[in-house]
């Protein structure tokens, strides 16, 4: 290291800015748990709107305190940029062309809802775009992540299966900390089927299918009407969430832990 490193370093470990602080606290952590490979920092964004100051502040304050961590540690670093793009459309923007058509898609993920633009395969891919040329006219330095990239690849499939295989010890940390009306309805995933393509969060789901709970809401008739690019994501979502609700149950039931 040289003596103008060392000094640089030095500087940035005594600076008062609350990047920098949150940067010490950062490195307090890492050392406690003996961590000293690379460090994933990650910022995230529901695309259900247009990208706003908001959005750009989150990518902002991520970005400084990373720096901040760079200059400290001269660590190894990385930004990720998730966007919850799975999350059901709770409520049509007012600031977007043919809000009245959308309001058919309330509930659906993001990536399955239209884009009022007519521009992306959805409402979600759409919002992404624009986020990411927004984001790299300021020159940052990301990696963008799609939520449902992660579901239909499989990613998450491990996630889920721990979710599933845990879900009442999930349940009995949780349910404690919400009021009785989200108590109610609560629950750490919520399945989508073709019967029910929708995130809404509409009943508890339990992976048994037993109690207060059910695995899905009650069978409904999906509108038959051109769905188009939605049709292949749905499948894809199905089979993926399908085999791992399937597997996660079976070895519930027979008390195994290993691969089926």
């Amino acid at each position: 290291m040289t003596d103008s490193i060392a000094a640089i370093r030095d500087a940035a470990s005594n600076a008062k800015a609350w990047p920098f602080a949150e940067a010490r606290d950062l490195v307090k952590r890492l050392e406690a748990a003996n961590h000293d490979g690379e460090v994933l920092f990650e910022t995230g964004y529901g695309p259900s709107g247009l990208p706003h100051i908001g959005t750009f502040g989150e990518v902002v304050r991520t970005s400084m305190v990373r720096h901040a961590f760079e200059v400290m540690t001269g660590a190894k670093t990385r930004l990720v940029c998730f966007s919850d793009d799975m999350d059901g459309l709770r409520k049509v923007p007012d600031n977007i062309p043919n809000g009245e058509a959308m309001q058919a898609d309330l509930g659906l993920p993001l990536t399955a809802v239209r884009d009022p633009f007519g521009t992306h395969p959805s409402f979600g891919a759409h919002n992404n775009a624009r986020l990411q040329a927004f984001l790299d006219s300021f020159g940052f330095d990301y990696e963008f992540v799609s939520s449902t990239d992660c579901y239909t690849s499989g990613r998450f499939d491990d996630g889920l299966r721990a979710v599933l295989a845990h879900y009442d010890k999930i349940m009995d940390i949780m349910l404690p900390t919400l009021g009785e009306e989200r108590r109610a309805t609560y629950s750490p995933f919520f399945p989508v089927s073709g019967d029910w393509p929708r995130t809404s969060g509409q009943g508890n789901c339990h992976p048994s299918g037993a109690g207060r709970h059910h695995l899905s809401p009650p069978r409904k008739q999906c509108r038959d009407r051109d769905l188009g690019h939605r049709r292949g994501l749905q499948a894809a979502m199905e089979g993926r969430l399908g085999d791992a609700l399937v597997r996660a149950r079976r070895r519930l039931r027979d008390g195994r832990q290993g691969p089926d």
